[in-house]
């Protein structure tokens, strides 16, 4: 089971760009990582929109203060944020509850791809959707709600 564009919808107000049904095979924080139907966050130095769309990227989270790249086509989805930490903490979670009893193991899933050192654990070497949520949430201001 796949993140879906509605999913996103119901998490972010802000957006522009097409809307369609779409369903992501990834997420990535990092333009330059191979991410075939992917939703790009960048999240610090995270490289250039344009090279995340070369990459695969079919739609972005962007930063709500942060401006757009004036070559961004008009088609192309973008959700906007506040702050994007809490915005991979609250994909992570509708994402998790999406997948919450589902036994399938041939189920094709999302691939998430953080390389963001705040993101992994001690070993850095885990995509693991649990720990990111954890370092997430352990970002976040301690008066969030934590549901678990």
């Amino acid at each position: 089971m796949f993140l879906a564009l509605n999913d996103l919808v119901s998490l972010f107000s802000a957006k522009q760009g097409i809307q369609d049904n779409m369903l992501f095979h990834t997420v990535a924080d990092q333009a330059n990582t191979d991410q075939p139907k992917g939703l790009f966050i960048p999240i610090n130095d995270s490289g250039e929109l344009l090279d995340a769309i070369a990459n695969g990227a079919i739609a972005a989270i962007w930063d709500r203060e942060t401006k757009l790249p004036s070559y961004t086509p008009t088609y192309f989805p973008v959700f906007f944020a506040d702050d994007l930490a809490e915005a991979i903490r609250d994909i992570i979670k509708i994402y998790s509850e999406k997948l919450d009893g589902e036994t399938n193991k041939h189920m094709q899933i999302t691939n998430f791809k953080f390389s963001n050192k705040k993101l992994l654990n001690k070993n850095k070497q885990t995509y693991d959707i649990a720990v990111i949520l954890e370092k997430l949430t352990n970002m976040l201001p301690t008066d969030t709600e934590r549901r678990g």
